[in-house]
């Protein structure tokens, strides 16, 4: 048990190492509670976790069962650790990209994990019985509350459709180039101004990435199924008037110009009928596709582009979408581009994407709202030291880039 306390410090740590960059780090309740030390160096963070890390992983159990399902294994530490190393450029300036591989090759070869047939089932209401969710957060409607996703993307009406025992708030939704990046927009933009449907987005071959079932778009209808949903409020310039439709085209740009109904909803995670706002899906923090796509990734920065391209092909083969082949990446770079786009179509809202828009250098490029003009600058890159924080420890300093 406490070599698992242990193990679940050093995940904390890794998280604020990965967020806040320079933090104290404090190992005693009483003295550190009393006198809190002051910032250490992103470095020295990131050696206290490894050090932390390694010190516990074979103290933890390898068993992969009921009695071990939402805790810390031996598996989650070597996952934590592959993502440790996966981002060491960026936390020390020096590059681990053997050390990420070693750790994915063993949760790999372990074969304590695989890849679900239906990707969407690992995101069910009752998701517990995934082969591929390494770690999880057990949420429950009653008893461990607080997973109010569907509250926080689906609109107001939305409660006729699910029969929520609450009214969802209408908020955020996936931006329209991200949800065509599940096709080629060139040659398939979808169907713009008219009634949107996910088998409107197919690939050029015709086959659909079975990875829309991260979005809810389209017309929408009461849980009887045949009657529409109507937005009462909807302006006067919505196309699709009062009859609810999710659009992925964000008509208007971000609140307050966008329209009502603008917007691909966030359907990752399974929406019970008759639920209240509380989910019960157990919410995944680490999963094995991911490992297999730093897998790929460590891999494919050795050089190891064959045995790269073998890896994601799992991804996408499971997707149902047509595999890469040696010609659709000729070089390196033209890898990782294509790597970068496959995580980010099948880690959609799972908390990777700022970790790998930074380590693929596409953080300072992507705009928060491409109408707005606003760029994110290296600074941001590291988030800001709460206030509150800075008051309770004169010795922390903020970060750069904010006041």
């Amino acid at each position: 048990v406490i070599n698992e306390l242990r193990a679940v410090r050093a995940i904390w740590y890794f998280w604020a190492l990965d967020l806040f960059g320079n933090i104290p780090i404090a190992k005693d309740f009483v003295e550190d509670g009393l006198n809190p030390p002051g910032t250490s160096s992103r470095s020295d963070v990131y050696n206290f976790v490894e050090k932390e890390l390694v010190a516990v992983l074979d103290k933890l159990t390898k068993d992969k069962t009921d009695a071990t399902y939402g805790r810390v294994t031996h598996w989650v530490i070597r996952t934590v650790l592959c993502k440790l190393y996966l981002n060491a450029g960026e936390y020390t300036g020096t590059t681990q990209w053997a050390k990420a591989e070693e750790q994915a090759n063993a949760i790999i070869a372990s074969g304590k994990y695989s890849l679900n047939t239906d990707y969407a089932s690992n995101f069910a209401v009752d998701n517990k019985g995934s082969s591929e969710n390494i770690f999880v957060y057990p949420y429950d409607k009653v008893f461990a509350q607080g997973f109010n996703w569907p509250m926080m993307t689906l609109h107001y009406s939305s409660q006729n459709t699910f029969k929520f025992t609450a009214q969802p708030w209408n908020g955020y939704a996936a931006i329209e180039e991200f949800y065509n990046s599940y096709t080629d927009p060139a040659k398939n933009p979808g169907p713009k101004g008219k009634v949107w449907t996910k088998k409107a987005l197919t690939q050029e071959d015709g086959t659909l990435d079975k990875r829309l079932s991260n979005f809810i778009v389209g017309p929408q209808y009461n849980a009887d199924g045949t009657t529409r949903t109507t937005d009462d409020a909807f302006e006067a310039s919505d196309p699709d008037g009062k009859p609810l439709t999710f659009t992925p085209e964000n008509t208007g740009g971000i609140y307050p110009a966008g329209l009502r109904q603008a917007g691909a909803r966030i359907g990752k995670y399974q929406y019970e009928v008759g639920g209240t706002s509380n989910l019960s899906n157990d919410f995944v923090i680490f999963r094995y596709a991911d490992v297999i796509l730093a897998a790929a990734e460590a891999k494919g920065r050795q050089g190891k582009l064959a045995e790269a391209l073998v890896l994601v092909n799992q991804i996408r083969g499971r997707a149902g979408v047509t595999p890469f082949t040696a010609a659709d990446v000729p070089n390196p770079e033209a890898a990782l581009d294509k790597l970068y786009d496959e995580r980010g179509r099948e880690m959609f809202a799972e908390m990777t994407r700022r970790q790998d828009m930074i380590r693929f250098g596409k953080f300072e490029t992507i705009k928060w709202e491409p109408k707005s003009g606003l760029a994110l600058t290296k600074d941001w890159r590291l988030c800001p030291i709460p206030q509150k924080q800075l008051d309770a420890n004169s010795k922390l300093k903020q970060n750069p880039g904010y006041k």
